[in-house]
Protein backbone atom coordinates (compact mmCIF):
# COMPACT_ATOMS: atom_id res chain seq x y z
CA UNK A 1 0.00 0.00 0.00
CA UNK A 2 1.20 3.69 -1.10
CA UNK A 3 1.41 6.83 1.46
CA UNK A 4 -0.64 9.39 -0.29
CA UNK A 5 1.31 12.76 0.49
CA UNK A 6 -0.36 16.00 -0.54
CA UNK A 7 2.24 18.92 -1.07
CA UNK A 8 0.87 22.19 -0.91
CA UNK A 9 2.16 25.50 -2.64
CA UNK A 10 0.98 28.93 -2.43
CA UNK A 11 3.42 31.40 -3.59
CA UNK A 12 7.00 31.53 -5.53
CA UNK A 13 8.90 30.93 -2.49
CA UNK A 14 6.97 28.26 -1.24
CA UNK A 15 7.11 27.05 -4.81
CA UNK A 16 11.27 27.42 -4.98
CA UNK A 17 11.60 25.66 -1.35
CA UNK A 18 8.85 22.98 -1.97
CA UNK A 19 10.27 21.58 -5.28
CA UNK A 20 13.55 19.65 -4.25
CA UNK A 21 10.73 17.62 -1.73
CA UNK A 22 8.43 17.26 -4.92
CA UNK A 23 11.51 15.87 -6.84
CA UNK A 24 12.50 13.82 -4.46
CA UNK A 25 9.12 12.53 -3.37
CA UNK A 26 8.08 11.40 -7.00
CA UNK A 27 11.65 9.12 -7.25
CA UNK A 28 9.44 7.12 -4.02
CA UNK A 29 7.61 3.72 -5.26
CA UNK A 30 6.19 4.08 -1.96
CA UNK A 31 4.44 7.29 -2.35
CA UNK A 32 1.02 8.16 -3.95
CA UNK A 33 2.40 12.28 -4.47
CA UNK A 34 -0.27 15.30 -5.30
CA UNK A 35 0.26 18.63 -5.79
CA UNK A 36 -2.30 21.26 -4.31
CA UNK A 37 -1.38 24.99 -5.66
CA UNK A 38 -3.75 27.70 -3.72
CA UNK A 39 -2.18 30.33 -6.19
CA UNK A 40 -1.75 32.65 -3.51
CA UNK A 41 0.41 34.56 -6.01
CA UNK A 42 -0.66 33.37 -9.55
CA UNK A 43 2.09 34.26 -11.96
CA UNK A 44 5.22 34.23 -9.62
CA UNK A 45 3.94 30.65 -8.70
CA UNK A 46 3.45 29.64 -11.94
CA UNK A 47 7.01 30.40 -13.34
CA UNK A 48 8.37 28.69 -10.66
CA UNK A 49 6.31 25.93 -11.10
CA UNK A 50 7.47 25.48 -14.89
CA UNK A 51 10.67 25.60 -14.16
CA UNK A 52 10.77 22.81 -12.32
CA UNK A 53 8.77 20.56 -14.42
CA UNK A 54 5.81 20.61 -11.64
CA UNK A 55 2.22 20.60 -12.52
CA UNK A 56 -0.05 20.53 -10.03
CA UNK A 57 -2.88 18.32 -9.43
CA UNK A 58 -5.61 21.02 -7.97
CA UNK A 59 -5.17 24.71 -8.65
CA UNK A 60 -7.19 26.56 -5.95
CA UNK A 61 -6.45 29.96 -8.03
CA UNK A 62 -7.37 32.14 -5.00
CA UNK A 63 -6.21 34.94 -5.83
CA UNK A 64 -7.90 38.18 -6.36
CA UNK A 65 -6.53 42.26 -7.05
CA UNK A 66 -5.25 43.58 -3.92
CA UNK A 67 -7.16 41.16 -1.39
CA UNK A 68 -7.18 41.57 2.43
CA UNK A 69 -5.83 39.07 4.77
CA UNK A 70 -8.90 38.06 6.01
CA UNK A 71 -11.01 37.43 3.03
CA UNK A 72 -7.75 34.96 1.41
CA UNK A 73 -7.28 33.93 4.67
CA UNK A 74 -11.25 32.49 5.07
CA UNK A 75 -11.65 31.49 1.48
CA UNK A 76 -8.17 29.74 1.50
CA UNK A 77 -9.72 27.98 4.85
CA UNK A 78 -12.57 27.14 3.34
CA UNK A 79 -10.94 25.75 0.15
CA UNK A 80 -8.69 24.02 1.31
CA UNK A 81 -10.88 21.60 3.52
CA UNK A 82 -13.12 20.52 0.32
CA UNK A 83 -9.71 19.58 -1.12
CA UNK A 84 -8.35 17.72 2.25
CA UNK A 85 -12.05 16.31 2.39
CA UNK A 86 -12.43 14.86 -1.18
CA UNK A 87 -8.28 13.68 -1.11
CA UNK A 88 -7.86 11.82 2.10
CA UNK A 89 -4.03 12.23 2.25
CA UNK A 90 -2.00 10.12 4.99
CA UNK A 91 0.51 13.25 4.71
CA UNK A 92 0.62 17.01 4.27
CA UNK A 93 3.67 18.81 3.51
CA UNK A 94 3.49 22.58 3.87
CA UNK A 95 6.42 25.64 3.70
CA UNK A 96 7.35 28.33 5.22
CA UNK A 97 5.21 31.31 6.64
CA UNK A 98 3.09 32.52 4.04
CA UNK A 99 -1.26 32.69 4.71
CA UNK A 100 -1.59 29.26 2.64
CA UNK A 101 1.27 27.47 5.31
CA UNK A 102 -1.13 28.86 8.04
CA UNK A 103 -4.41 27.53 6.63
CA UNK A 104 -2.99 24.29 5.67
CA UNK A 105 -2.12 23.66 9.62
CA UNK A 106 -5.21 24.57 10.36
CA UNK A 107 -7.24 22.58 8.49
CA UNK A 108 -5.05 19.67 8.87
CA UNK A 109 -5.25 20.02 12.77
CA UNK A 110 -9.25 20.02 12.19
CA UNK A 111 -8.96 16.62 10.25
CA UNK A 112 -6.59 15.26 12.25
CA UNK A 113 -4.09 14.70 9.03
CA UNK A 114 -0.42 14.36 10.33
CA UNK A 115 1.29 17.64 9.08
CA UNK A 116 5.42 18.16 7.91
CA UNK A 117 6.72 21.54 8.26
CA UNK A 118 9.11 22.12 5.51
CA UNK A 119 11.73 25.15 7.45
CA UNK A 120 10.28 25.35 10.52
CA UNK A 121 11.45 27.26 13.42
CA UNK A 122 12.37 30.49 11.83
CA UNK A 123 11.31 33.36 14.99
CA UNK A 124 11.90 37.46 15.27
CA UNK A 125 10.64 37.33 18.40
CA UNK A 126 8.20 40.23 17.20
CA UNK A 127 4.95 39.05 16.22
CA UNK A 128 4.38 42.63 14.21
CA UNK A 129 7.72 42.24 12.23
CA UNK A 130 7.70 40.51 8.99
CA UNK A 131 3.74 40.69 9.23
CA UNK A 132 1.73 38.60 8.77
CA UNK A 133 4.96 35.95 8.29
CA UNK A 134 5.98 35.86 12.14
CA UNK A 135 2.15 34.88 13.60
CA UNK A 136 1.75 32.41 10.40
CA UNK A 137 4.84 30.43 10.90
CA UNK A 138 4.39 30.35 15.16
CA UNK A 139 0.85 28.78 14.28
CA UNK A 140 1.94 26.25 11.68
CA UNK A 141 4.47 25.38 14.05
CA UNK A 142 2.22 24.48 16.84
CA UNK A 143 -0.34 22.60 14.69
CA UNK A 144 2.88 20.27 13.27
CA UNK A 145 3.98 16.99 13.40
CA UNK A 146 7.08 17.07 11.77
CA UNK A 147 9.33 20.33 12.31
CA UNK A 148 12.09 19.80 8.93
CA UNK A 149 13.83 22.87 10.60
CA UNK A 150 16.78 24.21 8.68
CA UNK A 151 19.03 24.75 11.25
CA UNK A 152 20.06 24.65 15.04
CA UNK A 153 19.01 28.05 15.50
CA UNK A 154 15.23 27.34 13.96
CA UNK A 155 15.38 24.05 16.29
CA UNK A 156 16.52 26.16 19.66
CA UNK A 157 13.89 28.42 18.37
CA UNK A 158 11.19 25.68 18.18
CA UNK A 159 12.52 23.73 21.96
CA UNK A 160 12.20 27.27 23.41
CA UNK A 161 8.54 27.16 22.30
CA UNK A 162 8.17 23.58 24.06
CA UNK A 163 8.08 21.36 20.87
CA UNK A 164 8.85 18.06 21.62
CA UNK A 165 12.94 17.63 20.86
CA UNK A 166 12.02 13.96 18.70
CA UNK A 167 9.81 16.37 16.51
CA UNK A 168 12.23 18.70 15.58
CA UNK A 169 14.84 17.28 12.48
CA UNK A 170 17.29 19.54 11.51
CA UNK A 171 17.73 19.21 7.29
CA UNK A 172 19.37 22.39 5.92
CA UNK A 173 16.92 24.45 3.98
CA UNK A 174 15.55 23.26 0.66
CA UNK A 175 16.56 26.25 -0.98
CA UNK A 176 20.36 25.69 -1.61
CA UNK A 177 18.71 22.39 -3.00
CA UNK A 178 16.92 24.42 -5.53
CA UNK A 179 20.01 26.41 -6.09
CA UNK A 180 22.04 23.76 -6.84
CA UNK A 181 19.14 21.99 -9.36
CA UNK A 182 18.60 25.84 -11.29
CA UNK A 183 22.53 26.01 -11.67
CA UNK A 184 22.73 22.82 -13.46
CA UNK A 185 20.72 24.51 -15.95
CA UNK A 186 22.88 27.25 -16.70
CA UNK A 187 19.96 29.98 -16.80
CA UNK A 188 20.87 32.85 -18.84
CA UNK A 189 19.13 36.71 -18.17
CA UNK A 190 17.25 37.61 -20.44
CA UNK A 191 17.73 41.34 -19.75
CA UNK A 192 20.40 43.43 -21.31
CA UNK A 193 22.60 44.98 -19.05
CA UNK A 194 25.25 47.35 -19.18
CA UNK A 195 28.58 45.22 -19.13
CA UNK A 196 30.81 48.43 -18.36
CA UNK A 197 28.60 48.64 -15.03
CA UNK A 198 28.59 46.97 -12.01
CA UNK A 199 24.77 46.01 -11.62
CA UNK A 200 22.95 45.87 -7.97
CA UNK A 201 19.83 43.73 -8.02
CA UNK A 202 17.43 45.28 -5.93
CA UNK A 203 13.49 43.82 -4.63
CA UNK A 204 11.02 44.29 -2.24
CA UNK A 205 7.37 42.99 -1.51
CA UNK A 206 7.13 42.83 2.21
CA UNK A 207 3.99 44.54 3.65
CA UNK A 208 5.58 45.81 6.59
CA UNK A 209 7.41 48.20 4.09
CA UNK A 210 4.38 49.39 2.15
CA UNK A 211 3.91 53.09 2.47
CA UNK A 212 6.44 55.32 3.43
CA UNK A 213 9.35 52.69 4.21
CA UNK A 214 9.11 51.48 0.52
CA UNK A 215 8.99 55.41 -0.25
CA UNK A 216 11.89 55.90 1.62
CA UNK A 217 13.03 52.49 -0.45
CA UNK A 218 12.48 53.86 -3.36
CA UNK A 219 14.25 57.46 -3.02
CA UNK A 220 17.28 56.21 -1.52
CA UNK A 221 17.90 53.35 -4.78
CA UNK A 222 17.19 56.91 -6.86
CA UNK A 223 19.78 58.96 -4.85
CA UNK A 224 22.24 55.93 -5.94
CA UNK A 225 21.82 56.16 -8.94
CA UNK A 226 22.22 59.25 -9.76
CA UNK A 227 25.16 59.46 -7.21
CA UNK A 228 26.66 56.39 -9.47
CA UNK A 229 26.62 56.67 -12.79
CA UNK A 230 29.10 53.45 -12.98
CA UNK A 231 25.83 51.64 -11.62
CA UNK A 232 22.84 49.88 -13.05
CA UNK A 233 20.61 48.82 -11.01
CA UNK A 234 17.75 46.18 -11.80
CA UNK A 235 14.82 46.24 -10.00
CA UNK A 236 12.06 43.18 -10.93
CA UNK A 237 8.97 44.61 -9.79
CA UNK A 238 6.33 42.99 -7.28
CA UNK A 239 2.94 43.18 -8.86
CA UNK A 240 1.33 44.64 -5.90
CA UNK A 241 -0.24 47.85 -6.59
CA UNK A 242 1.42 49.40 -2.94
CA UNK A 243 4.74 48.12 -4.83
CA UNK A 244 4.70 48.81 -8.14
CA UNK A 245 2.32 52.05 -8.20
CA UNK A 246 5.17 53.80 -6.11
CA UNK A 247 8.38 52.34 -8.22
CA UNK A 248 7.51 53.60 -11.23
CA UNK A 249 6.18 57.14 -9.76
CA UNK A 250 9.72 57.64 -8.15
CA UNK A 251 12.10 55.19 -10.30
CA UNK A 252 10.36 55.06 -13.96
CA UNK A 253 12.78 58.32 -15.26
CA UNK A 254 16.10 57.18 -14.02
CA UNK A 255 18.62 56.08 -16.70
CA UNK A 256 20.57 53.50 -14.92
CA UNK A 257 17.77 51.88 -13.11
CA UNK A 258 15.86 49.06 -15.24
CA UNK A 259 12.53 48.50 -14.23
CA UNK A 260 11.13 44.98 -15.34
CA UNK A 261 8.71 42.50 -14.68
CA UNK A 262 8.86 39.91 -11.77
CA UNK A 263 11.77 37.95 -13.66
CA UNK A 264 11.01 34.02 -13.68
CA UNK A 265 13.27 31.74 -10.78
CA UNK A 266 15.95 30.61 -14.14
CA UNK A 267 16.46 34.41 -14.98
CA UNK A 268 17.00 35.75 -11.10
CA UNK A 269 19.05 33.15 -10.31
CA UNK A 270 21.20 34.54 -13.70
CA UNK A 271 20.38 38.00 -12.20
CA UNK A 272 22.10 36.63 -8.73
CA UNK A 273 25.40 35.56 -9.93
CA UNK A 274 25.42 38.49 -11.92
CA UNK A 275 24.79 41.20 -8.99
CA UNK A 276 27.78 43.08 -7.83
CA UNK A 277 25.42 42.83 -4.21
CA UNK A 278 21.69 42.77 -3.56
CA UNK A 279 19.36 45.08 -1.66
CA UNK A 280 16.02 43.07 -0.72
CA UNK A 281 13.62 42.49 1.60
CA UNK A 282 12.81 38.80 0.70
CA UNK A 283 13.64 35.70 3.60
CA UNK A 284 14.84 33.31 0.58
CA UNK A 285 17.16 35.66 -1.03
CA UNK A 286 19.45 36.07 2.22
CA UNK A 287 19.45 31.70 2.00
CA UNK A 288 20.54 32.24 -1.81
CA UNK A 289 22.86 35.15 -1.88
CA UNK A 290 25.74 33.95 0.37
CA UNK A 291 25.78 30.79 -1.84
CA UNK A 292 26.65 32.67 -4.28
CA UNK A 293 29.49 34.49 -2.55
CA UNK A 294 26.90 37.89 -2.90
CA UNK A 295 26.65 40.64 0.00
CA UNK A 296 22.96 41.34 0.90
CA UNK A 297 21.52 44.41 2.31
CA UNK A 298 18.37 43.61 4.16
CA UNK A 299 15.64 46.10 3.76
CA UNK A 300 14.17 45.02 7.52
CA UNK A 301 15.41 46.21 11.22
CA UNK A 302 14.85 42.32 12.08
CA UNK A 303 15.55 38.91 10.65
CA UNK A 304 14.48 35.65 11.41
CA UNK A 305 17.90 34.31 9.45
CA UNK A 306 20.36 35.73 12.10
CA UNK A 307 22.75 32.59 11.02
CA UNK A 308 23.83 34.81 7.94
CA UNK A 309 24.18 38.23 9.64
CA UNK A 310 26.06 36.79 12.45
CA UNK A 311 28.35 35.09 9.32
CA UNK A 312 28.71 38.79 8.09
CA UNK A 313 26.87 37.95 4.75
CA UNK A 314 24.04 40.02 5.14
CA UNK A 315 23.37 43.42 6.80
CA UNK A 316 19.69 44.87 7.88
CA UNK A 317 19.56 48.35 6.83
CA UNK A 318 16.10 48.89 7.70
CA UNK A 319 14.01 50.95 5.11
CA UNK A 320 16.00 54.09 6.40
CA UNK A 321 17.20 56.28 3.69
CA UNK A 322 20.51 57.47 4.73
CA UNK A 323 21.39 54.19 6.30
CA UNK A 324 20.57 52.18 2.93
CA UNK A 325 22.49 54.64 1.22
CA UNK A 326 25.70 54.59 3.93
CA UNK A 327 25.53 51.13 3.54
CA UNK A 328 25.24 50.58 -0.19
CA UNK A 329 27.68 53.47 -0.89
CA UNK A 330 30.33 51.73 1.05
CA UNK A 331 30.28 48.22 -0.56
CA UNK A 332 30.57 50.68 -3.92
CA UNK A 333 34.02 52.34 -2.58
CA UNK A 334 35.52 50.13 -0.08
CA UNK A 335 36.80 47.27 -1.43
CA UNK A 336 37.72 45.75 2.03
CA UNK A 337 34.29 45.81 3.13
CA UNK A 338 32.92 44.53 0.28
CA UNK A 339 35.09 41.16 -0.04
CA UNK A 340 34.72 41.22 3.98
CA UNK A 341 30.96 39.89 2.92
CA UNK A 342 32.14 37.88 -0.31
CA UNK A 343 33.45 34.65 1.38
CA UNK A 344 31.06 32.18 -0.53
CA UNK A 345 29.76 30.90 3.27
CA UNK A 346 26.03 29.83 3.21
CA UNK A 347 25.11 27.97 6.68
CA UNK A 348 21.60 26.67 5.20
CA UNK A 349 22.72 23.21 3.86
CA UNK A 350 24.86 21.33 1.22
CA UNK A 351 21.66 20.38 -1.30
CA UNK A 352 20.58 17.36 0.44
CA UNK A 353 17.78 18.57 2.54
CA UNK A 354 15.34 17.32 0.55
CA UNK A 355 16.85 14.09 1.10
CA UNK A 356 16.92 14.05 4.65
CA UNK A 357 13.32 15.09 4.56
CA UNK A 358 12.12 12.16 2.34
CA UNK A 359 14.19 10.02 4.79
CA UNK A 360 12.18 10.93 8.02
CA UNK A 361 8.78 10.62 6.29
CA UNK A 362 9.80 7.11 5.02
CA UNK A 363 10.89 5.78 8.54
CA UNK A 364 7.79 7.18 9.67
CA UNK A 365 5.97 5.10 7.61
CA UNK A 366 8.14 1.87 7.63
CA UNK A 367 7.83 2.22 11.67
Amino acid sequence: MTTKILCVVGTRPEAIKMAPVIIALKQQNWVSLRILATAQHRNLLDQVLSFFGIVPDIDLDVMYHNQTLASLTSRLLSDIDQVLDTEKPHIVLTQGDTTTAMTVALACFYHQIPLGHIEAGLRTWDKHNPFPEEINRVITGRLANWHFAPTERARQNLLREGTTDSHIIVTGNTVIDALLIAAKKKPQLSITLNTTKRMILVTSHRRENFGDPFKNICRAINALANANQDIEILFPVHPNPNIKDIAHELLANCSNIILCEPLDYGDFIAAMQQAYFIISDSGGIQEEAPALGKPVLVLRDETERPEAVEQGVVKLVGSDYSTIIENAQQLLDDTSAYYSMVNGLSPYGNGKSAEKIVAVLKDHIVS
